[in-house]
C-alpha cells in the first residue's frame, strides 16, 4: 500500500499540487466571467441533397441566430464558426416543410444557441434535367443606313445545362455578353461568355464562346435572316 501511495500519489507531488492549484484558479477565473449574449445573420447549409434533384427554391432566407456564452468566447467568434444545418436526405419532388432548431445549428463547444429564426424552412425540389441549348449572340451597333450584320456564327453553337426539370424545359436560347460591332468592316472575331437568363438553369462546363461576325452592305430586301441581333 505504502508503495502505491509513494508510486501514484507522492510522485511528483509538487507538480501535480501546482496543476490542481493552476485548474482551480483558471476555473474560477472562467466562472466569474461575465455571460453575454450577440446574434448572427448566417446562411443555411443544405446537405444531403439527393444527386437525382434540383432545389427550386430560390432567395432561401439567412438563419438569424442567437447565441449565448462568455464575453471572451462570443468576442473571438464570428459568422464562419456558427453553421445553421439542415439535412435533406431522403427528400423527394415537391415543396416540402423542414424544421430549423437549436441542435442544427453547430457552433463551439461552450456557446449556447438561443433562438433560431426561421424555425421552419420551406424548400422545392424538381427532378434534375440535363440538355442542349441554342447560343443566340447579343450584338449592339450603330451603322449608318443601308449597312448591317450579314452573318453571325457562334462556337460552339451550343452549350450544356443542368437545372430543375421544368425550367430548364422553359428555357428556349443561351444568350451572350452584349458585343459591340459597330466598328468591324468585313468580318470580326470576338471572344464572350454565354448564358440562361434563368439562375436556377446553370452552364455544367463554362467555356468561353467565339462570335463570327460579318458585316457589310444590306441587300435591298433588308438584313438577313441569319443575323442575329439582340440590342
Amino acid at each position: 500500500m505504502k508503495d502505491l501511495f509513494e508510486r501514484y500519489v507522492a510522485h511528483n507531488l509538487l507538480l501535480k499540487l501546482i496543476a490542481l492549484v493552476s485548474a482551480v484558479l483558471l476555473w474560477s477565473a472562467v466562472s466569474r466571467e461575465p455571460v453575454v449574449e450577440t446574434a448572427y445573420s448566417v446562411p443555411i447549409e443544405l446537405h444531403q441533397v439527393p444527386p437525382s434533384l434540383e432545389i427550386t427554391t430560390s432567395g432561401i432566407p439567412l438563419a438569424q441566430v442567437r447565441l449565448r456564452g462568455p464575453e471572451r468566447s462570443l468576442r473571438q467568434l464570428t459568422a464562419a464558426d456558427v453553421h445553421p444545418i439542415l439535412d435533406l436526405a431522403g427528400s423527394r419532388t415537391g415543396e416540402h416543410t423542414y424544421d430549423l432548431t437549436a441542435s442544427q445549428v453547430h457552433v463551439p463547444y461552450n456557446i449556447q444557441v438561443v433562438q433560431v429564426t426561421p424555425s421552419e424552412i420551406r424548400i422545392g425540389f424538381d427532378r434534375s434535367l440535363t440538355r442542349q441549348i441554342e447560343i443566340h449572340p447579343r450584338l449592339t451597333d450603330h451603322f449608318e443606313p443601308g449597312f448591317g450584320v450579314l452573318r453571325v456564327t457562334a462556337e460552339p453553337a451550343a452549350i450544356t445545362v443542368i437545372g430543375p426539370e421544368a425550367r430548364v424545359k422553359a428555357a428556349t436560347t443561351a444568350i451572350t455578353d452584349p458585343i459591340d460591332v459597330s466598328d468591324v468592316r468585313g468580318a470580326a472575331t470576338f471572344t464572350t461568355n454565354a448564358y440562361v437568363p434563368d439562375p436556377l438553369v446553370r452552364e455544367i462546363k463554362p467555356e468561353q464562346i467565339r462570335v463570327t461576325v460579318v458585316t457589310g452592305q444590306m441587300p435591298a430586301e433588308g438584313r438577313s435572316p441569319s443575323a442575329h441581333n439582340h440590342k
